[in-house]
């Protein structure tokens, strides 16, 4: 009996691990663009805002986004990180 409550136990913390990584991935990515100009601009503009990719000093959107993927509306480090990453890198 303890061995079974234990199976089941790890098998639903499995499910919950699979479940929180497939949600986490649902976030968009950065690009390093800070003025989007003609297809791509369209391009971003008629996206819903919460799928558009974060980029640099955006901070509504951006703002917008965090709240929602993440429950939290301020910046952490791996975002500065990340938002810098992309400037450089101009993806």
């Amino acid at each position: 009996m303890k061995r079974a409550r234990i199976c089941l136990i790890a098998m639903l913390m499995v499910v919950l691990w699979l479940v929180s990584a497939r949600a986490g991935g649902a976030e968009p990515d950065w690009r390093g663009v800070i003025v989007a100009r003609g297809a791509e601009r369209d391009q971003i503009e008629s996206t819903e805002i919460l799928d558009r990719p974060y980029r640099p000093l955006h901070f509504y959107g951006n703002t917008v986004r965090r709240q929602y993927y993440r429950g939290r509306a301020t910046p952490t480090l791996r975002d500065f990180t990340r938002g810098t990453a992309a400037l450089v890198t101009r993806r």
